[in-house]
């Protein structure tokens, strides 16, 4: 079922009551998929070069992650704003907010960027990255992370096209840029030009190339379908208004990444104590579970958007029922992926080499990961909704407390004083997603979010 052209000059696809989940859905979970897929082929590559190269390619994106995260505040709100305006049918308004999101970005995260360069090597020693990797480390930080405003820039672009109901674009750009990066990194490694000897610098030049593509194309699909365009002469005078709108949208839900992201550290460091072969189980339940999570994020995405726009339209009602049909669809699929996944780790753990004791406790943790996906399926269906309703801070609020209340705390308490291991510190995260899950759905269901709306469609005479 094709999405209907919006009326007056705008490129954008009606996105309504009667969208069907899956229109929009189902190209983010390919989207998704194939990152997953394609990532991994990346890193198999890289591996079969040289360990060190893992290691130090490793250290680096945990490094450029962080200030993705960053990057995302505009990203993150843009979404928000673009899905509200649009089913407020704001029509006259959303040039500016493009240019906007697109010029402030590009400029923070350029400066972002110098930031990165310049304190690489203090970077390396807080992360006490070992001598063997420091050397690449640092060059790949220097070639992916000095233009890491490409991927800041991709991210916005993004945004803008999906919210305008083009969602199919993100996975054929996720499958370009992945061919691209991997035929880029044979040829350095392997190819005609490894005679250069490059190694992880060839990578991470294959990596830019990839992303400046990526970017282009982009940007030739968001004006050849005529959904909007940049001017700077829109930026005169300044909407500071607009841009205050955006940081109070993305700085929560750029809080709440960040924070995430240090929590999972914690709960890595916990494991780091607990040997080797808990540590391997780990990693290898966590690309496992990768796949467990892509029907769930693809569905809550999608629900993002048509919550945005049915908000914007003063359609709040409809957007409070719409939110638990999609969780109705998306839970037991959740589940039943989990389940599933966990009956076949036997067989896919073996991908990895696996021995008899990564084995015992990744059957547990994958046990442990039914529960956590529960509460993650929970999580994303309503906290994607009330960001997209324009309520951002309780979730932040909410997952600070759960995250470091429970997660952090039960985790230590399971994993290291009552000696369960690694799968006690997944029992203390599904104690979090779910406790956090019960309670951001309660907040949806007794409607607190109604009328934090950012614009409101003008009622006709």
């Amino acid at each position: 079922m094709e999405m209907k052209k919006k009326k007056k000059s705008t490129g954008a696809r009606v996105i309504n009551e009667k969208t069907p989940l899956l229109v929009i859905a189902g190209p983010m979970f390919f989207e998704m998929l194939l990152g997953i897929l394609l990532n991994n082929v990346d890193t198999v590559m890289l591996s079969h070069y040289s360990q060190n190269s893992v290691g130090a390619v490793g250290n680096a994106n945990q490094v450029m992650f962080l200030f993705i995260i960053m990057f995302n505040i505009i990203s993150t709100a843009i979404s928000v704003v673009v899905a509200q305006y649009l089913g407020a049918e704001k029509y006259d308004e959303m040039n500016r907010i493009y240019t906007l999101a697109f010029i402030v970005n590009l400029g923070f995260s350029m400066v972002l960027c110098a930031v990165l360069v310049l304190s690489k090597g203090l970077i390396a020693d807080v992360l006490n990255i070992s001598p063997n990797m420091r050397g690449e480390a640092l060059t790949y930080i220097n070639i992916v992370g000095g233009t890491l405003f490409l991927q800041a820039c991709i991210n916005v672009m993004l945004q803008i096209i999906r919210c305008n109901g083009y969602t199919k674009i993100g996975m054929y750009i996720s499958l370009a840029v992945n061919i691209i990066n991997i035929a880029g990194n044979y040829t350095f490694l392997y190819g005609p030009l490894k005679q250069l000897n490059l190694g992880v610098a060839g990578v991470g030049i294959s990596t830019v190339v990839a992303r400046a593509i990526a970017l282009i194309f982009t940007l030739l699909f968001f004006y050849g379908n005529k959904i909007g365009k940049f001017s700077l002469k829109l930026l005169n005078p300044f909407p500071g208004a607009m841009l205050v709108k955006m940081i109070k949208i993305g700085m929560p839900s750029a809080g709440e990444n960040f924070f995430y992201s240090l929590y999972q550290m914690v709960l890595l460091s916990f494991v780091n104590t607990m040997g080797d072969d808990s540590v391997n189980a780990r990693v290898y339940c966590n690309t496992l579970i990768s796949f467990s999570m892509v029907f769930s994020n693809s569905c809550a995405m999608a629900m993002q958007i048509i919550t945005g726009h049915l908000v914007g339209a003063g359609k709040e009602e409809i957007a409070y029922k719409r939110v638990f049909k999609t969780l109705s669809i998306s839970m037991p699929i959740t589940i039943a992926m989990a389940v599933l996944n966990w009956q076949i780790s036997p067989y896919t753990l073996r991908i990895f080499a696996a021995n008899e004791e990564v084995f015992k406790l990744a059957n547990l943790i994958m046990i442990a990961d039914i529960f956590v996906e529960i509460g993650r399926c929970l999580n994303l269906t309503f906290i994607s909704s009330l960001k997209a309703a324009g309520d951002y801070v309780y979730p932040l609020i909410v997952g600070l407390i759960t995250m470091w209340g429970l997660g952090a705390t039960l985790g230590y308490v399971f994993g290291i004083v009552m000696s369960i291991g690694v799968a006690g510190v997944f029992m203390g995260t599904a104690v979090d997603e779910c406790v956090r899950g019960l309670i951001v759905m309660d907040h949806w269901r007794r409607k607190k979010w109604m009328g934090k709306a950012l614009v409101k469609k003008e009622l006709e005479d």
